[in-house]
């Protein structure tokens, strides 16, 4: 079974977890996903079953979108509440026109820490195995981009936005950005990503994988069998020789080729569509 669509992970369960769950729930064995979401998040979550599996690299998933709630007062190692110290008392009040402006602030390019309980890996072990066992390590600044801000509301001692940022955003770390601006303690009690890209929750709707390729489409007018049996190509049948990686359709699959000094390569061939 060849299927791309979006699931809607729970709050409290592995990303790893609950695609098992989907695997038993559609029959399927050969299953994968695209964008971990951390236990305590919730949201989109790209899933593709069978030779779809192979085409996470090409998707335009970028920018990336989620609503987030920071609990004012609350401290936490991991930056949100998997391991929260809740507050003894109410933390002061914040005017609400400081934390709008401060959001706005945030549009641009962010350089910061990435939180050490993450994915990143240093040294070829993952950060939170390394947070989790008590050893001492460093993590390297990274860049982002925020593209927009939107403030929802402030109930104190809740503040909850949407933000949209570029792949491989840290919106724990983003918020403490946020937090120093406001001269503030708190950490992430809420994170919902809503979309990544095109890719939105609808029902694990199954979708059409060339409208989610983030892949210029040549034009090739040799042979079809050549590509179906994955035979060395030339570059006079190609309407685009420019160097770059292409998509190649036909009716019932399609490929993804690489173009570089005229030598044709496959990146991926025969890739059936839905079935």
């Amino acid at each position: 079974m060849n299927r791309l669509f979006v699931i809607n992970k729970p709050i409290f369960i592995s990303s790893n977890f609950y695609l098992r769950k989907i695997k038993r729930k559609y029959k399927t064995k050969k299953a994968g996903f695209s964008g971990t979401l951390d236990p305590f998040a919730t949201g989109c979550l790209i899933v593709a079953f069978g030779q779809y599996t192979k085409l996470f690299q090409f998707l335009k998933k970028t920018p990336k979108t989620y609503r987030t709630t920071i609990w004012l007062g609350a401290q936490s190692t991991s930056l949100d509440i998997e391991n929260i110290d809740v507050p003894s008392t109410m933390p002061k009040k914040l005017d609400i026109n400081n934390i709008k402006s401060e959001l706005l602030k945030l549009v641009g390019e962010l350089t910061y820490l990435p939180p050490k309980y993450s994915a990143k890996k240093i040294d070829g072990k993952r950060a939170y195995d390394l947070a989790r066992d008590g050893q001492d390590f460093t993590m390297k600044q990274i860049t982002s981009k925020v593209y927009s801000v939107n403030f929802i509301s402030y109930c104190h001692p809740f503040i909850t936005f949407d933000i949209t940022v570029s792949e491989g955003s840290y919106i724990r770390s983003i918020a403490q950005i946020l937090l120093d601006r406001l001269d503030a303690i708190g950490t992430l009690s809420f994170l919902d990503r809503l979309n990544e890209g095109k890719f939105k929750i609808d029902n694990e709707k199954a979708l059409n994988p060339l409208e989610y390729l983030d892949l210029e489409e040549n034009i090739y007018t040799g042979t079809k069998e050549w590509v179906e049996l994955g035979k060395k190509l030339q570059i006079d049948f190609f309407e685009n020789k420019a160097d770059g990686n292409y998509l190649l359709t036909f009716d019932t699959f399609f490929s993804v080729i690489k173009i570089e000094n005229e030598n044709i390569s496959y990146l991926l061939n025969k890739v059936q569509l839905n079935d």
